[in-house]
């Protein structure tokens, strides 16, 4: 079993990591698609924002999905393993598959929620990041042909960077 690691930005190169917009309206910052043969184990997930969404608040979810959001496809090196030896990621790659930034969401019909945060109206008092690790007796498995999203809701346009770890 390897250990891989995707952000919502391409693979950082001679500058930092680009922080990404979120939009408005419901939008996916980060996907990741299992292919039909290989499933994964989530190990944990977070994010950070550069400001507080509006007067509103808003919505991070981490859910999985049956369908596809249209996004900025990720090549090979912005799935990290973590291990310096481990073998390239078997998760699917392209624009309706592995990667960030989408352009649409797609119309999910099954939707299964593996952690939500909510940033409330009032967040300068409090911070705009989080990270989740899971106890090994509670790590969510993404099922084969399925996609895992990082989702926000924000009344207002916010930058964020978003990361999903796990085991396949």
């Amino acid at each position: 079993m390897h250990r891989y690691k995707a952000f919502n930005a391409a693979m950082p190169t001679t500058t930092a990591i680009a922080k990404v917009g979120t939009g408005t309206s419901i939008k996916t910052m980060l996907q990741v698609a299992t292919p039909s043969t290989r499933q994964c184990q989530l190990i944990s997930w977070g994010y950070t924002l550069d400001a507080v969404p509006g007067s509103t608040g808003g919505i991070i979810e981490l859910i999985q999905t049956d369908v596809a959001a249209t996004v900025t496809a990720h090549v090979a090196s912005g799935v990290q393993p973590l291990d310096p030896n481990a073998p390239a990621s078997l998760m699917t790659l392209g624009v309706s598959a592995t990667g960030y930034t989408a352009s649409a969401e797609g119309t999910p019909t099954a939707i299964r929620t593996l952690d939500t945060d909510m940033i409330p109206a009032t967040a300068g008092a409090v911070p705009v990041n989080y990270d989740y690790q899971w106890m090994p007796d509670e790590r969510p498995i993404i099922a084969v042909s399925k996609f895992l999203r990082v989702r926000v809701t924000f009344s207002a346009a916010v930058n964020m960077l978003c990361w999903v770890c796990w085991d396949e």
